[in-house]
């Protein structure tokens, strides 16, 4: 059994985190600082310049390893900075990727429009409905994996594919920036690396973007952490120092968030106008067995369809008044979109059909008001563009 200091709740708070020596604030101070003071030359306390090291950085890097039950967090400017970096790690000429076929539409847009130009080959696959064998070929070199997905919310199975990673000898990289460490730990499951945009849940308040990486694999933390410095996507200490405060309460937010999912879900299952709910720990998701099995719980994100065509679906997701229309998730407040016209704009129409991305497709990241206000907001702005 865990120590008091091992549970969750408490990590949030205080895992690499102290007091600070000289002056014993209990809070991590905002190093604010380009540069280290050196008593010789090349000899230095253990920072030399701040692309390299920052305390605040430091602070944050370590609690969200520990939350991730991993040994080594490497931060960055934003969560594309963090994929960017975990590609010049593990792409090149010759380097075979497979990605989820369902996937946020930057991270499609990088694949596709600037690491193909590398020599970087890509093929998507449903990890969510085929057996790993089956998508992952031999000669394999990296997979990266979102579960669940954005925004169609499937499921996949993370030791299963894991396994099928370390059978061929490839790398295993698991976007879990929906679900969080609160619900899931993808390197407890055999995954090398843990990717997070720590603009979203992380951090929670919607006013910092960020990335980071976690692994338990010295070798893979050597290497990020000289790419880190190589490239230099760092995120500057005062960002670091909102998303270590964000941390602090990602438990009871993250809590929250699934509370007020359970009520808006209730309240679209006896919709007549929803024709489709997409959201993994509903009994009739697809991917609920796997979910149960992997996820202790899921958060506020969730996709529905509407029975409706374009126009009037972006006459709904304008029409609300509290939940915001607006890219991003994650933060205390609600916001809703359009995928098809706004965060996967870049994905090719056809592939997003494919995917089942319709143009009534709406994307919910409920936050933390009162269930009964945001259902009503929904109710009134159906009422405004479906009536």
């Amino acid at each position: 059994m865990s120590s008091e200091g091992d549970r969750f709740e408490t990590k949030v708070i205080h895992a690499g985190q102290s007091p600070e020596p000289r002056t014993g604030a209990v809070m991590p101070p905002v190093f604010q600082t380009s540069t280290y003071a050196q008593p010789w030359p090349a000899k230095h306390t253990g920072y030399e310049y701040a692309r390299t090291q920052n305390p605040t950085r430091e602070a944050l890097e370590a609690c969200v390893a520990a939350l991730e039950n991993g040994t080594t967090g490497v931060a960055f400017g934003s969560g594309l900075a963090a994929t960017t970096t975990v590609l010049h790690a593990f792409g090149g000429q010759g380097v075979k990727v497979v990605c989820g076929d369902d996937v946020y539409g930057g991270t499609y847009r990088l694949f596709e429009r600037v690491f193909k130009n590398t020599g970087t080959s890509f093929s998507y696959a449903d990890f969510s409905t085929r057996a790993p064998a089956d998508v992952i070929p031999e000669g394999t070199n990296l997979v990266w994996l979102e579960t669940p997905t954005n925004p169609m919310l499937k499921i996949s199975d993370i030791a299963a594919v894991a396994a099928r990673c370390k059978q061929i000898g490839a790398i295993l990289a698991v976007d879990n920036t929906f679900a969080t460490p609160y619900f899931q730990r993808p390197l407890d499951l055999g995954a090398d690396l843990v990717v997070h945009s720590t603009t979203k849940y992380l951090n929670g308040h919607s006013d910092v973007v960020g990335g980071i990486v976690l692994t338990k694999d010295p070798a893979i933390a050597e290497k990020l952490r000289f790419l880190q410095n190589a490239i230099g996507a760092v995120p500057g200490p005062w960002d670091c120092w909102l998303t270590l405060r964000g941390v602090k309460t990602l438990a009871i937010r993250m809590q929250r968030h699934q509370e007020n999912g359970k009520h808006v879900l209730a309240w679209l299952g006896a919709n007549s106008r929803v024709k489709r709910i997409h959201y993994p720990f509903l009994p009739a998701d697809p991917g609920y067995a796997i979910a149960k099995k992997q996820m202790s719980g899921f958060g506020g994100m969730v996709s529905f369809v509407l029975d409706c065509d374009l126009p009037r679906a972006e006459k709904f997701v304008a029409s609300t008044k509290l939940f915001t229309l607006a890219e991003s998730l994650g933060g205390v407040e609600s916001l809703i979109e359009l995928p098809a016209a706004m965060t996967h704009a870049s994905v090719p129409a056809a592939n997003r059909r494919a995917l089942g991305i319709e143009d009534g497709l709406v994307r919910l990241s409920i936050g933390i008001e009162h269930h009964d206000d945001l259902i009503a907001d929904l109710d009134q702005a159906m009422k405004v563009a479906l009536a």
